[in-house]
């Protein structure tokens, strides 16, 4: 028999929430084949048949709470279809000579390499996804995983019960119960304040539809008006540094860099993987990024660095319809710009009243370290950016 383990689940997480089990016991098991699914509050974490064989047991069932190194079932190697393999011995190390012989110039995490090895993947055969082409862990389990059947669309829920059942009770996840701390930490660990402005929209709209269409055919790259927005952001913090700065203490720790952390909703709940060195890409580079991690989120494919040391965020509810609100700070950052419904609204340019797609913004922010003319002044440099986006080309 073999043990599934809860594997290490990323820095400071210790436990997780069994969400789903892909195999029923008894079920033929191929090896690197998904058995388990893991929720932490960060990211959905899957967990491999390092062997092929038989599922003999689910020692955990879903909803379950487990802790790292916590046994989730067993897999017995012997079962029926399960690929026969001679026993190995000191003396004829056969196994040891299955495993193919990495390339020492591929790029890979070290969790990678060790799954790499015991899976028998060539490394120079997988997609790297991490950082600079890095292969990390789940791009070996991807590898290894054959693809999944497309999932049967979800019922819709219904206004109420067949059976008259007027309340439900339904336990939070560990994300859940995470994002709910964590809001209310940032609410009672800082001086939180949020202060307002607009942005008239026509510049930047006109400019996107001029390039749109050329940046897709010869880039690949769809662009939304969001990475206008991080690039306007990069700026603004560069000449706004306490805006992007940490608490430690009795100490201001200052970022020289920038790592852009963008709000994403997913069906698990509210993610925020972010883009590194996000000061350094122009508006393409940024673009792909935001892309590639989105897509991660929507997935459940993030991974520990896609959602550690962000030094500011982005949050858009526009984009379900918001036309004005207050985000909260993604604690222990000390500020967090909101996006809100580009709407066509009457104003007052040059002494006469003229209709403009105008969007309101909103900057929450921790008043400790930042004072309220830097907030205001943050606001009015990104709107500036953004109402004259040639401006953002000289940097």
């Amino acid at each position: 028999m073999i043990a599934i383990k809860v594997p290490p689940l990323g820095e400071s997480i210790t436990e997780a929430t069994v969400s789903r089990w892909l195999k029923k016991e008894g079920d033929a098991i191929a090896a690197g084949e998904t058995l388990v699914e893991l929720e932490t509050d960060k990211i959905t974490v899957e967990v491999p048949a390092l062997k092929a064989g038989r599922l003999a047991s689910r020692a955990k069932g879903e909803g379950d709470v487990v802790a790292v190194n916590d046994t989730l079932g067993e897999i017995d190697e012997s079962g029926a279809g399960a690929p026969a393999t001679a026993p190995a011995t000191a003396a004829a190390p056969v196994a040891a000579a299955a495993a193919p012989a990495q390339d020492s110039s591929v790029r890979s995490a070290p969790a990678a390499r060790r799954l790499a090895d015991e899976a028998g993947v060539n490394l120079a055969t997988v997609a790297g996804t991490g950082r600079g082409g890095v292969v990390s862990k789940p791009d070996v389990i991807a590898a290894m995983t054959p693809p999944a059947a497309p999932k049967a669309p979800a019922a819709p829920v219904a206004p109420r019960p067949a059976d008259g059942t007027r309340e439900t009770r339904e336990k939070m996840t560990t994300r859940r119960k995470r994002i709910a701390e964590n809001l209310l930490l940032a609410q009672h660990a800082t001086a939180h304040l949020t202060t307002f402005n607009e942005i008239d929209m026509t510049a930047i709209m006109a400019l996107r539809e001029r390039i749109k269409e050329k940046t897709e055919k010869e880039h690949g790259v769809k662009l939304s008006f969001m990475p206008f927005f991080a690039k306007a952001a990069t700026l603004a913090l560069k000449a706004f540094p306490s805006v992007n700065a940490q608490i430690d203490g009795d100490s201001i720790v200052y970022k020289h860099y920038v790592n852009l952390g963008i709000a994403v909703a997913s069906e698990a709940g509210l993610v925020v993987p972010n883009v590194k060195d996000a000061d350094r890409l122009g508006i393409l580079g940024i673009s792909r990024d935001i892309a590639a991690v989105a897509k991660r989120a929507r997935d459940s494919k993030l991974t520990m660095d896609d959602l550690t040391g962000g030094t500011f965020t982005i949050t858009n509810g526009g984009v379900f319809g918001s036309l004005i609100s207050t985000p909260i700070i993604n604690y222990p950052q000390v500020a967090i710009l909101g996006l809100h419904k580009t709407q066509d609204r009457p104003i007052a340019l040059n002494g006469q009243v003229v209709i403009r797609p105008m969007m309101y913004i909103a900057l929450s922010y921790d008043h400790r370290i930042i004072d309220g003319q830097q907030a205001v002044l943050f606001l009015v440099k990104v709107k500036e950016l953004m109402e004259d986006p040639a401006s953002m080309l000289i940097d």
